[in-house]
């Protein structure tokens, strides 16, 4: 209650979603406020025991959490409802994010639709912007592939389709004597960020804080580390052979940064009904099938863990 009410408590983020909703922050970034429409509330009501059960169950979930379902009633003639829902902030840390993905695991229009000059860190990138495999620690990567496939299975038995797998990178662009780290091999080594690296080049990416170095090393801030939260991996720079959509995961090059991660599983409430069956129905016609978002949960559940499953691997 301290996070959201008061003087200044919330701040509108710069553009509603896709689907229209609107978004705040706390002022203390650990909430996110979402405006829903009247079927998300529907599905999220709908779910909820099945949810509850599955988060108690599950302590590593990477679904998103929900802490509240509210609506408000205007005064005035329209008496207008405002649905909303208050979610845990996947970005609530000390550490600058300084790439954000939105992967789903489909193609078609999974292309951030801005020219380069206008990427910066706060720029959601999709699918076919991706060109990082994120490699985890043999014991995470074990808990990461269980997971997955326990919340995708929560999700298929659901009937929810359209989610996706929002992922924040955090560079650590410098030794702790605060020179660049330079060196090619995962051996000996990782690499910052360079100029020509990826479409985001342009990008300029700040250095790390004294203040991040001491939170890095500092042991007593590793009880926070838990699966998608705070979790230092390497992301091996990829290349695409061609352009097409087919490629959705590049070849690896042997590159790495050394980064530390934060990801869930995000827009969890929309199930397939008849919007979504007719949507796949008439993107169908156009395009491959298997190219597109809109299809059933249990076709969608299989697209999207094989794919995710791709842009994560263990680090040998």
């Amino acid at each position: 209650m301290i996070s959201i009410c008061g003087n200044d408590a919330l701040r509108e983020l710069s553009s509603p979603g896709k689907s229209g909703s609107f978004f705040y922050l706390t002022n203390d970034d650990k909430y996110m406020i979402k405006t829903l429409k009247k079927a998300e509330v529907k599905v999220l009501l709908g779910m909820l025991p099945a949810y509850y059960n599955h988060v108690r169950a599950f302590e590593n979930t990477l679904v998103t959490k929900f802490f509240g379902l509210h609506c408000v009633k205007m005064t005035g003639p329209t008496q207008k409802k405002v649905r909303f829902v208050i979610m845990g902030n996947l970005f609530c840390t000390e550490y600058a994010i300084h790439r954000r993905f939105d992967l789903k695991g489909s193609s078609h229009g999974r292309l951030t639709e801005k020219d380069e000059s206008q990427i910066d860190s706060t720029t959601t990138l999709k699918d076919l912007d991706l060109n990082f495999i994120f490699r985890l620690q043999k014991v995470w990567f074990q808990e990461f592939c269980r997971q997955v496939d326990r919340d995708c299975d929560f999700l298929e038995q659901e009937r929810i389709m359209d989610y996706s797998l929002l992922v924040g990178v955090h560079f650590r662009e410098v030794s702790g004597s605060g020179e660049p780290v330079t060196t090619e091999t995962p051996n000996s080594g990782l690499l910052t960020p360079t100029a020509n690296a990826d479409r985001c080049s342009d990008v300029s990416t700040p250095r790390i804080s004294r203040a991040d170095m001491d939170l890095l090393f500092d042991p007593s801030g590793w009880a926070s580390i838990r699966l998608g939260i705070n979790m230092a991996a390497k992301a091996e720079l990829t290349m695409r052979k061609s352009d097409f959509e087919t490629q959705l995961v590049g070849e690896p090059t042997g590159q790495y940064y050394d980064v530390i991660l934060f990801f869930g599983i995000i827009d969890i409430l929309q199930n397939y009904d008849i919007s979504k069956k007719l949507e796949h129905a008439y993107k169908a016609f156009q395009y491959d099938p298997t190219s597109i978002s809109a299809v059933d949960p249990k076709q969608y559940s299989k697209r999207f863990r094989d794919f995710i499953l791709k842009v994560f691997a263990e680090d040998t």
